[in-house]
């Protein structure tokens, strides 16, 4: 079943990046690399446009770890999503993330600017769910402006 934050066929060239390099992460027959292993210093140019989101269950809930300067217009890492007034780039960004952790799966989202729920600029965001404590403990985010 095709969920509402799908990945379309052709992505961003860094969002391409993005999930090769999640994909390089992959250890033998895992389905998706373990949040230990990633090291945003790994994508060096497009750290200022990266994040990392921890996730916890019962209550799900999700908290800004690392935000790229580009991204953070106040101090946002260590923050929970829902303690925050999200705007651009982070429209419907709990509902990805909820989507991302239920499917287990890379999740995308395009604000194509101007549409009356944000802001004007147009961006790309795409989540990528990372394994740890024996189960989805982490999300790594890129966003691309366009």
């Amino acid at each position: 079943m095709k969920h509402p934050f799908s990945v379309p066929t052709h992505l961003p060239p860094n969002l391409v990046r993005v999930v090769a390099y999640w994909k390089g992460l992959l250890r033998g027959n895992a389905t998706m690399p373990f949040w230990d292993d990633v090291r945003l210093i790994d994508l060096p140019d497009l750290a200022d446009r990266l994040l990392l989101i921890d996730v916890f269950d019962l209550p799900e809930r999700f908290r800004f770890n690392t935000v790229g300067k580009t991204l953070n217009d106040e101090a946002m890492a260590g923050r929970f999503i829902d303690e925050l007034d999200l705007g651009w780039p982070f429209e419907f960004l709990p509902a990805q993330c909820s989507v991302t952790v239920e499917s287990a799966t890379p999740t995308f989202f395009h604000q194509a600017g101007s549409d009356g729920f944000g802001s004007a600029r147009p961006y790309f965001r795409l989540l990528l769910p990372l394994w740890g404590e024996g189960r989805i403990g982490m999300l790594l985010g890129a966003v691309d402006l366009e």
